[in-house]
């Protein structure tokens, strides 16, 4: 920490998320159904008397600083922190220099959304120290803003939104395009949650790809996103020209498989429920090709077990993580299960990372790490 003087302190923490099923829906104004994760971010912000901004991250083991209002792209990990300042500012709130330190449990390139936990952790901790007049969809938007614009990244707010939005214990079913969104409990399951080892990065090529395939069928079929295209309509799209077909064709279906997907939550069809994750992640692998083989291989390990009802990928894909739903009582056994016969068979190195009934908390789904989080509404509508 510099000479600066500090004038004010604060800490803020945001959890990281898995996707139960609704993959690539999100940028095309579709629906989607994540739920938060017990792994968080976690945040120091140090208010400074200058405009300098020094940020210190214990998994990376690396300082880095920029001043405000000369922000840009470099490539590397403090982009996230830059690209939070610069949209904070462009949105026309003031800030100050500060000191940030963080750590987190959520794992890098893991499909679980570290990125989005860390933008949102850092906002929270910014609208704390400045008191900034932002809500938590507000925040969650400058997140993604953030990771669109200065990071590079094409992501849609699905991340930011379980981020900033997300109750344990529940899944947030949300409408991409309208941004309404309700709470749906989980049922009384196992849910696995198995990295597979292998990072992915959304501001790299394939992911930008997918997101360009998407934008350029919409306008292949005269409509302005995939979102737009109903069950009834599958035929004419799946019929453009490869692979934009088989890109329509995954974002319609899967679409359809959130829909379904929320349905059997609420009348506790969990067996409807796996076949829909098989069916999403055939999809993935096979319309969207956004699977690779370690991946798959988790996915056959898990549902080879009579316990396990269905098994996805779950995240941007190559590479990440996979979750699984199985019988109470039953997910540890099981995920030691499948971790090992994954190293044994494809010398990949998984980690468990969920292994049983999600953790509730029945408290505010604001941060519980700055109690003033309780005093912003979350401003989203219901669906």
């Amino acid at each position: 920490m510099s000479a600066a003087s500090v004038v004010a302190s604060v800490a803020a923490s945001a959890p990281g998320r898995v996707n139960l099923i609704g993959e690539h829906t999100d940028y095309n104004g579709g629906f989607v159904l994540p739920a938060p994760i017990p792994q968080r971010t976690y945040v120091e912000l140090a208010r400074r008397d200058d405009d300098r901004v020094t940020v210190t991250s214990r998994e990376l083991g690396a300082r880095d600083d920029y001043t405000l209002g000369g922000e840009q792209r470099t490539g590397r990990w403090i982009d996230y922190i830059q690209g939070c300042t610069a949209a904070v500012r462009t949105a026309g709130h003031a800030l100050g220099g500060f000191d940030l330190q963080l750590r987190s449990d959520v794992p890098l390139g893991s499909g679980l959304s570290s990125s989005a936990a860390l933008e949102v952790a850092v906002l929270r901790a910014l609208r704390a120290a400045f008191e900034l007049p932002l809500d938590d969809t507000a925040i969650a938007l400058l997140g993604q803003r953030a990771e669109n614009e200065l990071v590079g990244a094409p992501v849609g707010a699905m991340d930011q939104m379980t981020a900033s939005l997300g109750v344990p214990g529940f899944a947030l079913f949300m409408d991409m395009r309208s941004q309404a969104s309700r709470q749906v409990r989980l049922p009384e399951a196992d849910l696995l949650v198995i990295s597979s080892g292998i990072r992915h990065d959304h501001a790299a090529g394939d992911y930008r790809i997918r997101h360009a395939e998407c934008m350029a069928a919409a306008r292949a079929l005269g409509v302005g996103s995939l979102r737009d295209v109903a069950l009834a309509d599958l035929p004419r799209a799946a019929a453009l020209p490869e692979p934009l077909g088989r890109r329509a064709r995954h974002i319609v279906t899967e679409n359809a498989r959130v829909l379904a997907a929320v349905e059997a939550l609420e009348r506790g069809d969990l067996a409807g429920l796996g076949r829909l994750f098989a069916e999403s992640h055939a999809s993935q692998r096979d319309d969207f090709a956004v699977s690779i083989p370690a991946i798959d291989a988790l996915v056959a390990l898990a549902t080879a077990h009579a316990e396990v009802w269905g098994a996805r990928l779950t995240g941007g894909g190559f590479g990440g993580s996979i979750v699984a739903l199985a019988r109470p009582g039953t997910g540890p056994r099981i995920a030691a299960e499948i971790v090992d016969d994954y190293a044994r068979t494809t010398g990949h190195s998984g980690r468990i990372l969920l292994a049983g009934p999600v953790p509730t908390d029945p408290s505010d789904p604001s941060d519980p790490s700055d109690p003033s989080d309780a005093h912003h509404a979350n401003g989203a509508a219901h669906v």
